[in-house]
């Protein structure tokens, strides 16, 4: 026999099982058609009503169905007309003929309308329904008195509607019950249903949330009802893939007549195809016992005293329901029980080699899965077989492999509810407490979510796609932490940041979430990030993009860890409260009490080099491009990445800036000069001791800052580091030779050798599609992987770019450039600014990049003036705006330029600085549709006429700015589609004209993102 290949498990795709589309079919409305007594009997004695509400919820079934009564065919077949039915549940007696009259002219009338019987049990009866019931009454049960029968009825009509498609389309798993004796079944199905469903209660802990929960009901097994020979096989050969087990009698119908063989002439069809299914025989005839063992099936006798508690007994044992019994075949015991999952995982890892292929041969292992609802590991196993495997030390290896797989993939796409009891690392995305997840939380889950909807996570061949182990702690510990301790008030009134975050850290977290941090913490030794994760945050009008803390925190032994997180997770609370924060809020029109703060604990993506800890690239990418250069396209969008941790990426460092269309065509790389000068000269990356985090308003506390020559002997730098030869003026790739290292990524952009470029594509491609907007993703690569390990591809953030222009403004046709203060081919933004009478500008003849600090300062005391008279202003000055490198530009932060309308980045000619894309600065710049410009006119690059602003009067004037308040308004207009736009002189009156942005817009390449 030839061996099958073992599935590959770093590429084995599991199918996603569709719980919510089981159950399609349920009975909602069951009409009795009885005497007025029969039902009185119900309803008082019986207490129908009460009881099957009672029976369901104890058994945690949802959508109890209603009855309602009518004591005659004219008014059932009335009512079936009024109302929709969905079953009828009529009374039998051999004294009343018109009992089947009645069936029979309902059926006539409604004949997809399911027909129930009940009745005291006679051989009369028997007879009676053999002559006149052909294809009138579905199902005919005894009636002693217990109502359970109708929660029977019910399940087994609900069963067969919903067979077909839940069965054979989705997998879910049958019972099959070949029986013709109606005073036997209707005791044995009531008996298995109470079997099933509480398993089902059993496996609902394998629900990673209570909705999870919920939905896995829906995966119970079913059970089918054969009373003939023929019935039974026409079952078993539609359904045999899926069905846990048989139940049969030994004397029923077949070809027609009783055929006292009939059982086992069953068994040894079923034997034919399945050499260890379950087969159970139930007989009168106490001799029947040994011709059952004899084929290989069990036997109970239909008279025992102990009937009920055999056949649960049974159920529970040969298929598989209950824990799982690890029996050794050579030791002649068990060796472990197991009640879900995760213990049977742990146990396989103990257990000895003999008892794993005792099960293996019997295909127990899937059997169990199945009853479990596990379906997708349970069709794994079912498709291997024991021969399959070289030896048995490998069975193993596979079985504990594929759980590992298949637990990872069950979490994607799923916010687990966060148990402290059972919670490991498998678990990818789990929430504490049931408050909200906050902006970045939401964007997390989504990420997660769609990732697995487009299965993504193993596209890329050695690549996995993913976001890092992530747990949320919701809103509620934020309220509680607040409430708890009385804190609004101070936060509201306290004007110190310092102050606010030291009486913050004095206050103990709720007790319960401290536990659960502790409980993910003992899971991981990679640093964690400690995030911001506000309501307000991300969100698509105001993003709110980095005004609250980040945190990153290394790992250390356990009670240390746990200090340093919670005192973390308080400093991220009490960052909501800092004044950049509560300018941000008001910026908004918010208040501090509409805004609350979930937290993000992450798990840090990378390495640790010597005595930092950092990923090999970090990175941002949008999928619109508002500085296309050369052959790039707007809607291609824009990545910059950089080695280290992102800090240097939004706060605006120098980092490396491509096209994932275009990646070997980088302007930076442009030539061997310009790649020594405007490449990465440093990385940041996490400090590893312990003792560096201290409790700080500043996130930079423990984070390292290092220079690319420093990192040399980290061995980082071969994966994205080129070398300059300076004797012969060249970039050679890689670094085996000598020179001075260059942060060019050549490996990966130029050499392909990770797919960066293709998987930028396609996230932005996708995450676009999804969120029906333009998109910003953060992210963070680590390559350095041991060999054989995929490498890892970290998605880290989404959140939209605020465009809702709807109309799209044009530059008057004839103006000349002496009629601008300002022209620009280098514009963020769209329309007609209007109403600005003032500008402030940083005065070129007096700029030194060591005095940009002073400059934020003095920027930021005129802003505050503008703001409290609530007016708008131009600004104009050299560098970057919001630059974290105080070298490459003014490092101001969002409230200190907030009511500036326009904002102008101007080179200088010894100081020219690429536009800045990617960074949060500029995020919130966008969303507030602040018109943003880049010029350099010292090589032609846009113009600026400071002669004239020189000439205008100063309102203010100190060292480093002149403030200018025209008496006329300034017309300002931005042309979006072209990225051009200028800023008119006092007095000159612009017509720009407006067309529907729809009408604007040109086709897009197939490719593209719009």
């Amino acid at each position: 026999m030839t061996k099958k290949l073992l599935p590959n498990l770093k590429s084995y795709a599991f199918e996603e099982v569709a719980f919510d589309k089981l159950m399609q079919n349920r009975i909602n409305k069951v009409l009795i058609v009885c005497s007025n007594y029969d039902y009185y009997m119900l309803e008082e004695d019986g207490r129908i009503d009460e009881r099957i509400f009672n029976e369901y919820t104890s058994l945690n079934l949802r959508y109890p169905p209603s009855f309602i009564h009518a004591n005659s065919s004219r008014r059932a077949i009335k009512m079936l007309a009024s109302d929709k039915i969905d079953i009828v549940i009529t009374w039998l007696d051999i004294g009343n003929y018109k009992a089947f009259e009645t069936s029979k002219k309902i059926k006539e009338a409604f004949p997809h309308v399911p027909i129930a019987a009940l009745s005291h049990y006679s051989s009369e009866l028997r007879s009676k329904l053999q002559k006149g019931n052909t294809g009138i009454i579905d199902y005919v049960f005894h009636w002693n008195g217990n109502v359970d029968i109708f929660l029977a009825i019910i399940k087994l009509t609900e069963d067969r509607m919903n067979a077909e498609r839940d069965i054979n389309d989705i997998g879910v798993k049958a019972i099959l019950l070949v029986e013709d004796s109606l005073k036997f079944y209707s005791r044995y199905i009531p008996l298995i249903y109470k079997v099933i469903l509480k398993q089902t209660q059993a496996f609902m802990s394998e629900g990673l949330n209570e909705h999870r929960k919920m939905l896995l009901m829906r995966g119970r097994p079913k059970i089918l009802l054969a009373t003939t020979f023929e019935e039974g096989i026409s079952l078993f050969n539609n359904y045999r893939n899926n069905l846990l087990g048989v139940i049969s009698d030994v004397n029923y119908f077949k070809d027609g007549v009783r055929n006292k063989e009939a059982g086992f002439l069953f068994l040894d069809y079923v034997r034919s195809f399945k050499r260890y299914f379950p087969f159970l025989i139930q007989s009168s005839d106490a001799n029947n016992e040994k011709r059952a063992l004899e084929l290989k099936g069990k036997f109970l006798y239909k008279h025992s005293e102990t009937l009920g508690v055999d056949i649960k007994n049974y159920i529970a044992k040969y298929f598989s329901f209950g824990n799982f019994e690890f029996w050794d075949p050579t030791q002649m015991k068990v060796l472990a029980v197991v009640k879900d999952l995760t213990e049977f995982q742990k146990a396989l890892h103990i257990v000895s080699e003999d008892c794993l292929v005792y099960h293996a041969k019997r295909s127990e292992f899937s059997k169990w899965l199945k009853s479990r609802a596990l379906f997708p590991l349970a069709d794994l196993f079912s498709n291997v077989e024991f021969d399959d495997f070289e030896n048995k030390y490998q069975i193993r290896d596979f079985l504990i492999n594929s759980i590992n797989v298949y637990r990872v993939y069950r979490s994607r796409g799923v916010i687990v509810k966060f148990d402290k009891r059972k919670y490991d690392e498998f678990v990818g995305f789990a929430r504490i407490g049931e408050g909200a997840l906050g902006g970045k939380g939401r964007g997390l889950a989504f990420i997660d979510s769609f990732l697995k909807r487009n299965n993504l996570f193993n596209k890329y061949e050695n690549v996995s796609i993913t976001i890092p182990r992530t747990v949320v702690i919701s809103t509620e510990v934020f309220d509680q932490f607040i409430e708890t301790h009385k804190l609004i008030k101070f936060a509201a009134e306290c004007s110190n940041d310092e102050e606010i975050l030291n009486e913050f850290i004095s206050k103990d977290l709720p007790e319960w979430a401290v536990e659960d941090v502790c409980a993910f913490l003992k899971t991981t030794k990679s640093p964690i990030a400690i995030r911001s994760s506000s309501m307000l945050e991300d969100s698509n009008y105001q993003p709110f993009a980095g005004v609250f803390a980040t945190y990153m925190i290394p790992n250390s032994e356990i009670n240390k860890m746990v200090e340093m997180v919670s005192n973390a997770i308080k400093s991220v609370i009490a960052s909501s409260f800092f004044q950049s924060s509560k300018s941000y809020l008001k910026a908004t029109s918010h208040t501090i009490e509409e805004d609350k703060m979930a937290v993000i604990l992450q798990e840090v993506i990378g390495k640790q080099y010597q005595d930092v800890y950092y990923p090999n690239i970090s990175g941002v990418a949008r999928s619109i491009n508002f500085y296309p250069i050369g052959d790039e396209k707007p809607n291609e969008g824009i990545a910059n990445i950089a080695l280290g941790l992102g800090e240097i990426i939004v706060g605006g460092g120098q980092t490396l800036r491509f096209s994932p269309f275009h990646p070997k065509k980088i302007l930076q790389l442009s030539s061997p000069g310009s790649t020594q000068r405007d490449t990465q000269q440093y990385f940041y990356g996490l400090d590893i001791d312990p003792d560096s985090y201290k409790v700080s308003t500043s996130e930079a506390i423990n984070k390292k800052k290092v220079t690319i020559r420093a990192a040399e002997n980290h061995g980082s730098l071969k994966f994205v580091a080129s070398t300059y030869d300076l004797q012969n003026n060249i970039i050679r790739p890689g670094v085996m030779h000598d020179g001075i290292r260059v942060i060019s990524f050549d490996n990966i952009l130029k050499y392909n050798t990770f797919p960066l470029p293709e998987i930028l594509k396609e996230l932005l491609r996708i995450g676009q599609r999804e969120m029906r907007n333009p998109i910003e993703i953060e992210f963070a690569v680590k390559l350095d992987v041991p060999a054989g390990k995929p490498k890892e591809f970290s998605f880290l953030q989404i959140r939209p770019i605020i465009e809702s222009v709807e109309t799209v403004s044009r530059l008057p046709e004839n103006f000349e450039l002496s009629d601008t203060i300002i022209y620009s081919e280098s514009a963020l933004g769209n329309g007609k600014y209007e109403n600005i009478y003032d500008v402030v500008y940083v005065k070129p003849e007096t700029f030194n990049s060591a005095n940009t600090r002073e400059i934020a300062i003095a920027v930021e005391q005129i802003n505050k003036k503008f703001a409290t008279m609530d007016k708008k202003y131009i600004l104009v000055g050299p560098g970057r705006w919001g630059s974290s490198d105080p070298w490459l530009g003014i490092p101001v932060i969002w409230p200190q330029i907030s009511a500036a309308k326009i904002i102008v980045e101007s080179g200088l000619n010894n100081f020219r600085i690429d536009p800045s894309q990617g960074t949060h600065f500029f995020q919130n710049l966008t969303s507030f549709k602040v018109g943003y410009l880049t010029i350099n006119p010292f090589i032609k690059d846009g113009f600026f006429d400071v002669d004239y602003l020189n000439e205008n009067e100063a309102i203010f004037e100190d060292a480093y700015l002149r403030h200018i308040c025209f008496k006329e308004p300034l017309t300002a207009i931005i042309e979006g589609k072209y990225n051009k736009a200028a800023i008119f002189k006092e007095g000159f009156s612009a017509q720009e004209t407006s067309v529907k942005i729809e009408d604007s817009i040109e086709e897009l390449p197939p490719d593209g993102f719009m």
